[in-house]
Formats: structure tokens, sequence, C-alpha cells
């Protein structure tokens, strides 16, 4: 085999393989994807999803709500630090996805708020949910849940 059907056969395998549980999710001109959750200790009412949010429209849009299987209500929040203290607190509004820019919802900072949980989040399950948007509409998403310490990008990280 030359070298150059050796590479043509490498590319038709790597083609072939399936897409990783982090796939993206298009809506018009918002592209979503690594949605992520964290395992959840048994009785947590609460929980957090994160994920990455592209628009590559003109217009900003704004994500104003959601669903998730495991949860009764799901809200918009945002973590940050005011006078030293770490506050959260819910985006009436929802959250401004700007035009030709991008968010990043991550622990310790914009992230979905999961409430009244109905059940414990498991690691390595997949949740269904919908991310709902002012101007885009809805969009199905699928939650992987990480571990109970996952980082910043879904992955636990040992120092």
């Amino acid at each position: 085999m030359d070298r150059r059907s050796f590479c043509l056969g490498s590319l038709s395998l790597v083609a072939a393989s399936p897409v990783s549980a982090h796939h993206d999710v298009k809506l018009g001109a918002l592209t979503i994807n690594h949605t992520w959750t964290r395992a959840t200790p048994g009785g947590a009412r609460v929980g957090g999803g994160y994920m990455r949010i592209r628009n590559d429209g003109s217009v900003a849009d704004r994500l104003i709500g959601g669903t998730m299987e495991a949860a009764g209500r799901v809200e918009i929040h945002e973590m940050a630090v005011v006078d030293g203290i770490m506050r959260m607190r819910e985006l009436a509004t929802g959250l401004e996805i700007p035009a030709l820019g991008s968010v990043e919802l991550r622990p310790g900072g914009y992230h979905v708020m999961f409430l009244d949980l109905t059940r414990p989040l498991r690691q390595g399950d997949k949740l269904k949910g919908t991310l709902r948007f002012a101007n885009a509409g809805v969009a199905n998403v699928e939650y992987e849940v990480g571990a109970l310490g996952a980082g910043p990008d879904g992955h636990t990280h040992r120092h």
C-alpha cells in the first residue's frame, strides 16, 4: 500500500467514527455544544447545566428557559463575586447571546439551574432537555452527567 492510499484510508476511518456525546445542536444561527451537568448526591434538590452557545447571526438572542427530564423547573442563573462574596441570582430576562459572539455557561458563572430534582443525577447518565430562546425557539439537548466534582470542562481533575 502506498502512502497516499494509507492516508486516504485513515481519513475514511476518522470520518466514519461515531460522533462524541458533545455533538453540536443547531437552531437557526445558534450552535449549542458540550452540554453537561455534574452528578448530585442523594437528596439534592438542585443541579446546574453547562454548555457553550455560539451565535453566528447578525441579531442577538436570549436564552430564556428550558426543561430537563429530572427537574421540576429550570431557570437561567449567574454566579458572580459581589463585594468579595460569591452570589447567585436568577437572570429574570434571560442571558443574552450576542450577535456574532458566544457565551460559555460553566461552574462559577452563568449556568442553567435545575430546580426540584426528581431523582439524583448519576455519572454517565444522559438526560434529555430543551433550551428556549427568545428568537430562535426551542432546541432539544442532551446533558451528559459528569462526576460529582467535575471541573469547568466537565471532567474531574486530580492534582
